[in-house]
């Protein structure tokens, strides 16, 4: 039977049932990321989402959990869910990802950036190429490297201008790395959840915690209950676009292709809007009403110093040779 022997009444139900089949046959895949639905995590979850819908023709749909939702607010267990394929995809960062991949901590380690430029030669160098090829031994197909940022401390207690100003504190960390650099400091380091931590600073469960600008502090407003902020640059965070082995596996070559162009878009503009929040973020957070300091570079000489054994320390445990290539493309980058 053709189109042309059907009535209009015929024709329009035939047609509804194509669309409907067309829409039954959309695949939606579950991304997953640790921070909260403002941020630019989940800007760049959904612009990943988007294109990815556009590429396919509605083919293939992305949904995305903010709060590492599907990993019970789990942000630790989100990279190992998707390793044995229980989650499709993930937004995560580097340091949160060290229990399963302890090279991870080598784009984190204390001090070792000075500058975006240097920080692009790893992650878009052959350092990031070698840290993609160790998730995918673990079941993790990294589509593309974003930004988490500089991470910049904040606490309620008085400004940070030296390493003696941070004994003391009750800070929360995201990771491994950074109690062994907090207790460096002096500090009292208690690792905890995202989702649990607005919370903790409202109540004074912890007196502050440390994270980049614009991807993270101005979008969850931890100035609203923050006082002080010293911008120390003392460790950067990359995150990553990444999607299951399993269900990698389950596409031809041409999908695969579209997944991988779309994520490295979404994360390249999602890298951009994060250093424009940077950029801008210290003027509008003292218009808040927090109290920022920018240190000089002998206080941050003096916080290098004082974070030296922490550095030492992971350096051995991400492997010297791991940390010699990421040394050698920052070089490269000067």
């Amino acid at each position: 039977m053709t189109f042309a022997k059907l009535g209009g009444t015929a024709l329009a139900t035939v047609l509804a049932g194509a669309v409907m089949i067309g829409t039954a046959g959309a695949e939606t895949l579950r991304l997953s990321q640790n921070t909260g639905d403002t941020t630019t995590w989940q800007k760049g979850a959904e612009k990943f989402g988007e294109l990815i819908s556009e590429a396919t023709g509605g083919e293939i749909e992305v949904r995305v959990f903010p709060n590492a939702q599907l990993a019970g607010g789990d942000q630790m267990r989100q990279a190992e869910m998707v390793g044995r394929g229980a989650l499709d995809l993930v937004v995560t960062s580097a340091i949160n990802v060290t229990p399963l991949v302890p090279e991870m901590a080598a784009f984190s380690l204390p001090y070792l950036y000075a500058d975006y430029d240097q920080v692009d030669a790893t992650t878009q160098g052959a350092p990031g190429e070698t840290l993609a090829g160790i998730l995918a031994e673990k079941g993790i197909i990294v589509l593309a490297w974003g930004e988490n940022g500089f991470r910049e401390v904040t606490n309620n207690l008085r400004p940070i201008q030296a390493p003696e100003d941070m004994k003391g504190l009750n800070m929360r960390v995201a990771g491994p790395m950074y109690i062994d650099v907090m207790n460096a400091l002096g500090a009292n380091p208690q690792q905890m959840q995202w989702s649990e931590t607005l919370t903790a600073l409202q109540q004074g469960v912890v007196d502050g915690q440390e994270n980049p600008i614009g991807a993270v502090i101005i979008p969850q407003q931890v100035y609203e209950m923050q006082k002080y902020m010293t911008t120390w640059h003392y460790s950067y965070d990359p995150i990553f676009l990444g999607i299951s082995q399993k269900k990698w596996d389950g596409y031809d070559a041409e999908t695969q292709q579209k997944l991988r162009a779309a994520a490295q878009e979404a994360m390249a503009w999602q890298r951009q809007i994060s250093r424009e929040a940077t950029a801008s973020g210290i003027e509008f957070l003292r218009e808040k009403g927090m109290e920022v300091h920018e240190p000089s570079a002998e206080e941050l000489a003096a916080f290098k110093e004082a974070t030296q054994p922490a550095f030492d320390a992971w350096a051995a445990k991400v492997g010297p040779e791991l940390v010699q290539s990421f040394q050698t493309a920052i070089d490269g980058a000067n």
